[in-house]
């Protein structure tokens, strides 16, 4: 059973509580096929079992954890296949709305993305997965909601969200994980600049550490 890091006082509780435990499947730091009870994750976290519940119950929805009648949930378990599907399916998503959206993108919503991309690097900086994942997500999800496309954005962050990186923590603490992060303003450039092509092949290639560097720690490229 791993033992988690207790909360500080949290922006908005159920938020942070279903955060802290979505990274804590995502990073393999609550494994595979491990049981979990509400009570004991809410006792290391330093909150009660209901916004834990809560978020499990948001997590089984996602396809994280399952539930197991009176004994609690059990972390859903991924194969290689499964994640190469994954990886499949975002990169033929998630690429080509670049071209799309360029051109669209309001300067309010560069000015986020700008704050998104900062905290990013600042939570790979620190070794804070939880945050630096949040503020992927959410960098991604903004891009893509201006293909005015309700359902592909919910559908490539769920994927985003299902995917397993368990080397991500091993990079952060090398410090290889800024790299990786620097890359959201590489694409906020591009993407100002009107390069859809360029942005295309940009996202691309920072899809693709979910299969190789992130997944394994491995620094397949020697840089990320």
């Amino acid at each position: 059973m791993a033992t988690l890091v207790p909360l500080d006082r949290p922006r908005n509780l159920r938020e942070t509580v279903l955060d802290t435990l979505r990274s804590a499947i995502i990073t393999g730091e609550l494994a595979e096929g491990e049981l979990v009870s509400a009570p004991t994750l809410g006792e290391q976290l330093g909150v009660s079992a209901t916004p834990v519940r809560e978020a499990m119950m948001d997590l089984s929805r996602e396809g994280l954890v399952e539930t197991v009648k009176n004994k609690g949930f059990r972390v859903t378990k991924m194969t290689e296949k499964d994640l190469d599907d994954l990886t499949a399916i975002r990169l033929l998503l998630e690429p080509p709305v670049m071209r799309l959206v360029v051109g669209r993108i309001t300067e309010d919503a560069f000015a986020e993305l700008e704050t998104l991309a900062d905290a990013c690097l600042t939570g790979a900086d620190e070794q804070d997965l939880t945050e630096y994942l949040r503020h992927d997500r959410d960098f991604h999800a903004l891009i893509l909601s201006f293909a005015d496309n309700r359902q592909l954005t919910d559908l490539a962050t769920s994927l985003r969200s299902r995917t397993r990186l368990y080397g991500i923590a091993a990079l952060a603490r090398e410090g290889k994980l800024s790299a990786s992060a620097r890359e959201h303003h590489e694409l906020i450039r591009v993407l100002r600049a009107g390069d859809g092509a360029r942005a295309e092949e940009l996202l691309a290639h920072h899809i693709g550490h979910a299969r190789s560097s992130w997944a394994t720690g491995e620094d397949s490229e020697g840089h990320d």
